[in-house]
């Protein structure tokens, strides 16, 4: 698999598809989340789901634009809701202009994700509809429990790994299906498939939460230890709690109860607890096994064994990643 030439000729597509058209106020901020880049992982999982099963990747573009726009939508009105400055170092759409452009044009942008799939007929369009739908549903549903989270006290490992499942997984393993049903594999392949998607999601995820707070500055896109400085209940904090002794509990529930007045203090003190109470070494593990997990699903695929190579080896990757 040419993961580089997937990339670029979805890049293409996108560019071809998504040229700014009037109103202006209304597709310039929609062109503008498109335009700061990122893995495009998504799309290229979509282009992949097809090749693998024999499929030619070019008529799973339009599902893959799909994926990353309604993906992008997802970002930028999580961004209205955390109220966010920066997306990937760059201004957010509702600083840029207002929030009530960025609403309307993350409006636009998700009735578009669904007009991509229009290009598909019969029981190839009804299945994408089908798998579209749900997932778009659950990244709402996993949305609103990371939000819910804010407000808890306490959040189990088991609560927290559900969020991930829906707000991030569920998007990651639609991708990958939606490649394989395009190349006509069969439900149970397509499912298989499916299911390491979702496996890798939760490690991929689980991976973000680790680089945030051990990740290296000079490579990490976003701020490390910012979901220190934000109070999140992520798994490593989930983790802390759970092996700490009553005085290290103490001291984690005091720093996650004030503001980041002393922001680098607390970042380093926070890790700290991570590192004493092995939080680190058990979310590392967590994300191997998932990993794991992820691979064991590909051998229900029928795929041939180069191919299923491939895909570990691409696994292998996002998991060494340092950004």
């Amino acid at each position: 698999m040419d993961l580089l030439n997937f990339k670029n000729r979805f890049l293409s597509h996108l560019h071809e598809k998504t040229a700014v058209t009037e109103p202006a106020h209304l597709y310039d901020p929609v062109a503008y989340i498109l335009s700061l880049g990122g893995k495009r992982l998504r799309p290229v999982l979509t282009l992949m789901g097809a090749e693998v099963f024999g499929g030619d990747f070019e008529k799973a573009l339009d599902a893959a634009l799909a994926v990353e726009v309604f993906h992008n939508f997802t970002l930028l009105h999580d961004d209205i809701m955390d109220a966010a400055p920066l997306r990937r170092s760059q201004p957010t759409v509702h600083e840029k202009w207002d929030v009530n452009t960025a609403i309307l044009s993350g409006d636009a942008m998700l009735i578009l994700s669904y007009q991509y799939l229009e290009s598909y007929e019969g029981a190839v369009y009804k299945k994408l509809m089908r798998l579209f739908n749900q997932t778009a549903l659950e990244v709402c549903e996993g949305q609103q429990y990371d939000m819910d989270f804010e407000t808890q006290e306490q959040v189990s490992e088991a609560a927290y790994l559900e969020m991930i499942r829906l707000k991030t997984s569920v998007l990651v393993a639609a991708a990958l299906k939606m490649g394989a049903i395009i190349a006509q594999a069969s439900e149970e392949q397509a499912q298989n498939l499916y299911d390491f998607g979702l496996n890798l999601g939760i490690a991929f995820q689980l991976q973000d939460d680790y680089l945030d707070a051990f990740g290296d500055p000079k490579t990490f896109g976003k701020q490390v230890g910012g979901d220190i400085l934000e109070n999140k209940k992520t798994y490593l904090y989930i983790q802390a709690l759970k092996r700490a002794t009553q005085e290290d509990r103490r001291d984690l529930l005091a720093w996650y109860q004030q503001d980041a007045h002393l922001p680098e203090t607390k970042i380093v003190k926070v890790k700290a607890l991570f590192v004493k109470t092995a939080a680190d070494r058990a979310t590392q593990d967590a994300i191997r096994a998932y990993t794991q997990k992820a691979f064991a699903c590909l051998e229900g695929t029928g795929l041939s064994e180069q191919k299923i190579a491939d895909l570990k080896a691409f696994g292998q990757h996002l998991m060494v990643r340092k950004d």
